[in-house]
């Protein structure tokens, strides 16, 4: 398979059942619910795309989570990132190489197939796409599920340089001082404001963020906004990606700003991979409430 064939963003559920007799593709289920890490996991067990493998939000796309319990240094959010050559590895089990086509869905209109997308992104592979509309667009289309689980050949992918930009704790406090870049929110409007907290101990943003909820950038049917749309959204509240920064609760949805805005033929954003969960974690951080 060439690259310059790939897919990169986001490929449509008739695109994709086309292509399932392809050699060189892998198919990553990535359910999940906050509340209920297991929930996944059951649905991956109870029907899935054929040929998909499951990919776990906390064990595959995420590190463990240091400073919870006083040790191996500071807090860095719920869903720190994992070493990368770590997550590489879970790559390879999953049998992905140089030049596979990764794809991935879920059933919440990308909100965590976007983290693998910049996750495989950031180990230097772009051959990858989120499921426009997810599972639901797939049994929308008359695609069938199947409870059996693939067995594939180890794969020999190798890191390469990163697609993708990100930043720690330190560059957002000097954004504070020195404002240069917006500091984007994917967090739903309540949270944003400090109501209805339920995943982190205090509620709130980072002064001078501005709110993206990630759901603005789905259409009713729950695929994806067109990018002439999603470009006009996001012009209005940011100069330019370069000079933005991608946030949310712990560096998991902001990923969708990230797709939606590559979609809209605006890269270049960064991630702050640990978000509002590491930053409220720091009672010296300061915190901003209402809109």
């Amino acid at each position: 398979m060439s690259f310059t064939t790939a897919f990169t963003t986001l490929i449509s559920a008739a695109e994709l059942a086309q292509h399932l007799p392809d050699n060189g593709w892998v198919i990553l289920d990535c359910r999940h619910d906050l509340a209920n890490p297991e929930a996944g996991r059951n649905a991956y067990a109870d029907g899935h795309l054929p040929q998909a493998q499951f990919a776990h939000l906390d064990c595959d796309l995420a590190g463990r989570m240091t400073g919870h319990d006083g040790h191996d240094g500071p807090f860095r959010g719920r869903h720190p990132l994992p070493e990368r050559d770590i997550f590489v590895e879970t790559l390879r089990h999953w049998g992905i190489n140089n030049d596979t086509q990764v794809i991935a869905y879920d059933a919440s209109g990308g909100m965590f197939a976007a983290r693998l997308w910049w996750m495989l992104r950031w180990v230097g592979h772009d051959a990858v796409a989120v499921l426009d509309g997810g599972l639901p667009a797939w049994q929308q289309g008359g695609n069938l599920l199947t409870k059996d689980t693939p067995v594939l050949r180890r794969g020999t992918l190798t890191a390469r340089a990163t697609l993708t930009v990100s930043v720690d704790v330190a560059a957002v406090l000097t954004n504070l001082t020195n404002p240069a870049r917006t500091m984007l929110d994917a967090r739903s409007p309540d949270r944003f404001r400090g109501e209805n907290e339920t995943l982190d101990a205090v509620g709130g943003h980072i002064p001078g963020a501005k709110n993206r909820f990630f759901k603005d950038n789905l259409q009713a049917d729950g695929r994806f906004k067109p990018a002439a749309q999603l470009q006009t959204e996001f012009a209005a509240l940011i100069d330019t990606p370069q000079a933005t920064i991608a946030q949310c609760g712990s560096g998991v949805t902001a990923c969708h700003n990230l797709l939606a805005m590559e979609v809209a033929g605006l890269p270049g954003a960064a991630l702050y991979p640990g978000s509002w969960s590491e930053w409220c974690a720091d009672p010296a951080r300061p915190v901003a409430t209402g809109e």
